[in-house]
């Protein structure tokens, strides 16, 4: 059983599946809740989860009783099915619930003779902010897969119980899936990318601000060009909604910061892409008032972009909430678009943490730790 609750998730559960079943001999029966690319790679959904995401404290009280019943469908589900193994995929919130649920069942009806594994694929970022759901993992997870190095030691300090195996990171495979062997071409694309997030919420609130550091950026440097990366025709119509007047592309991220000098991108998964192409960013993340209230008493990590965690310092600069302003981002984009040796130096440093994040692989050596757990 496998459980993707975001696009991000629906495609690593996929590729996982895919990983599976090359290494075993019959194909296994998987059947859960994802998206259309854990459809297509041959799971049976009880839904589609990924139609549901959420962000922020805000949007989870509103959806609240619809989550509860999505929850308590799905763990209908394992009890009639019984699988040998559930797998969660990201979705932390959702899925350490659901583990957790699993388990209190299993302790409470020990004649079920069912009594399954449970794997959480991606961490949960534990390290990040209210670090006590770590002994939680470890009183009912069998196995956490890693895709950051650091984890694997964090965790061994805190509950060295909890089995944590680092697989890597997958994107390293996808990206080398890509044309990597495309250059930069001198006046052919864009020396800005806007990355404003993969959600409508994500769009709302960062998009005006983008575009207006974009305005103040083209006004002192009229030469640059501007393009932006979106993932579906829905939040492209948004967009222009929104005011935005440049060329709006469809997915093939890849291609587009093969061409950027610079991006802007809401802080996220979209960094360390940034950070594959070597592509200097300026990074932001806004949400709602209740939502950064509470998170800015629980996060004790000094930065919400994964690059400058890696590095144990800001190599991309940030700008959290009312920091993230129109004003703060062209500045600090300018000063990248003119400084073409602090930009190499960026680049540099990025260079090192992808080679820190494995070797191409990450969902067939998942599979084989989650089989490994089975035998």
């Amino acid at each position: 059983m496998l459980i993707a609750g975001e696009a991000s998730g629906d495609l690593l559960a996929a590729e996982l599946v895919a990983a599976l079943r090359g290494q075993l001999p019959v194909a296994p029966v998987c059947f859960g809740a994802g998206g259309p690319k854990m459809a297509a790679a041959g799971v049976d959904l009880a839904f589609d989860l990924t139609q549901h995401s959420v962000i922020g404290i805000s949007d989870v009280l509103k959806k609240y009783f619809e989550f509860r019943r999505l929850f308590h469908q799905l763990l209908a589900l394992a009890i009639e099915r019984k699988p040998d193994v559930i797998i969660g995929i990201d979705f932390g919130g959702f899925n350490l619930r659901f583990g957790q649920a699993v388990k209190k069942y299993v302790r409470e009806n020990p004649f079920s003779q069912w009594d399954p594994k449970i794997v959480q694929f991606v961490s949960p970022q534990v390290w990040a902010s209210r670090p006590g759901r770590a002994d939680k993992l470890a009183r009912d997870y069998d196995l956490l897969l890693s895709i950051f190095p650091f984890e694997q030691d964090w965790y061994a300090k805190r509950v060295p119980k909890l089995r944590v195996e680092f697989v890597g990171h997958p994107m390293v495979e996808r990206m080398q899936k890509e044309e990597l062997s495309m250059q930069k071409k001198p006046n052919a694309g864009p020396a800005i990318l806007l990355l404003p997030g993969s959600r409508k919420g994500e769009l709302q609130r960062h998009l005006p601000v983008m575009l207006a550091a974009l305005q103040t950026i083209q006004e002192k440097l009229p030469a640059v060009r501007a393009k932006m990366v979106l993932p579906n025709p829905a939040l492209v119509a948004l967009a222009k909604s929104l005011g935005a007047n440049l060329e709006i592309q469809i997915g093939e991220l890849p291609w587009a910061l093969a061409e950027a000098e610079v991006a802007l991108a809401s802080t996220g998964t979209v960094t360390m892409e940034c950070a594959f192409f070597g592509v200097p960013t300026v990074t932001l993340y806004k949400t709602s008032w209740l939502t950064y209230q509470i998170a800015k008493r629980i996060v004790t990590v000094k930065s919400l972009t994964m690059p400058n965690l890696l590095a144990g310092e800001e190599v991309y600069p940030e700008f959290i909430q009312n920091e993230a302003t129109p004003e703060h981002l062209a500045r600090a984009a300018l000063e990248l678009l003119e400084d073409a040796a602090r930009r190499e130096k960026i680049s540099a440093q990025l260079a090192k943490i992808i080679g820190s994040l494995g070797a191409p692989g990450a969902p067939r050596r998942a599979a084989a730790a989650i089989l490994n757990l089975l035998t």
